[in-house]
């Protein structure tokens, strides 16, 4: 019995199944079960899961769904599972989809009818939130960014005021200059985190404004090398004065001098649109330093 009968479905069921980001004892009993049981495995690189297939005993057949062929190769699984067959997406290390291949394939699979279920587990950017220490209720994922410099910080100047953590996906080679491009566009007192070879042996959380994580990344060439996961705290407006822009610290000023500071206040906040409280306080704090 396939793991589709029991259900009654006269289609296969297509899997999309966590493995281990790094310590293989961080795959679920489920994801084993599900991996002995399908007909088939499509996996991001066969060569690469044979050896976590090996490792566990399992001998279900593997099929390449990678990038470059899952557009191509998506009806041969599809007929797989209108056949019947139950099939398992893996990816080499984590949750399929995210920053990996698998889109196109759950896509056709969902507009096939197909039932597509979700077997949970290892995801390296949770992984890292969770032990981040930055705040977690609100977050983006960015995955990699562009590759060369001037799309990279024209993608991170889009993100400049975000006030969500930031979380993106870097390769080991482009991990330093990526964070000083952090740097220069977030500013270095911007908290952030790396998180590398997570799970791994060498595993490594290092937190601390970015003009110091670079400088220690920059210092010690091992913390360039493996998995890398990047965490920023997201922006903050200032308060007081700093939350004023100079243009309407100008027109504050000019309306003092003519006027009381609650009219003033108020006529500034109707030109230039700024909260009525905020220029009231900034008055407060200028007349209070004349």
């Amino acid at each position: 019995m396939t793991l589709s009968s029991a259900s009654g479905n006269a289609y296969g069921t297509l899997y999309v199944v966590a493995t281990p980001i790094g310590n293989l004892d961080d795959i679920t009993a489920r994801a084993l079960r599900v991996l002995r049981e399908v007909a088939l495995i499509a996996a991001e690189d066969t060569r690469h899961s044979a050896r976590l297939l090996q490792h566990f005993g399992i001998d279900t057949p593997l099929a390449a769904c990678h990038e470059h062929n899952e557009r191509d190769q998506g009806g041969r699984f599809l007929a797989r599972l209108q056949a019947g067959e139950d099939v398992a997406l893996i990816s080499d290390a984590g949750t399929p989809l995210i920053s990996d291949p698998g889109f196109h394939l759950v896509r056709q699979a969902r507009a096939a009818g197909v039932a597509v279920v979700p077997v949970p587990g290892a995801c390296a950017l949770i992984a890292a939130l969770s032990s981040a220490g930055l705040p977690s209720d609100r977050f983006i994922f960015e995955g990699f960014l562009p590759a060369k410099a001037n799309a990279r910080r024209g993608r991170l100047e889009e993100m400049k005021e975000e006030p969500r953590t930031l979380i993106f996906y870097e390769a080991p080679h482009r991990i330093l200059e990526s964070l000083e491009d952090m740097r220069s566009v977030f500013g270095g007192d911007r908290p952030a985190v790396l998180a590398r070879e997570l799970t791994k042996t060498f595993e490594t959380l290092r937190g601390a404004p970015l003009d110091e994580l670079c400088g220690w990344v920059a210092a010690d060439s091992n913390q360039q090398r493996g998995e890398c996961v990047v965490l920023v705290g997201g922006w903050q407006a200032p308060e007081g004065e700093g939350a004023l822009s100079a243009e309407a610290l100008r027109v504050l000023d000019l309306l003092l001098v003519e006027m009381p500071v609650k009219r003033a206040a108020a006529l500034a906040a109707e030109i230039t649109g700024v909260r009525k409280n905020l220029l009231y306080q900034a008055a407060l704090e200028r007349q209070g330093d004349s």
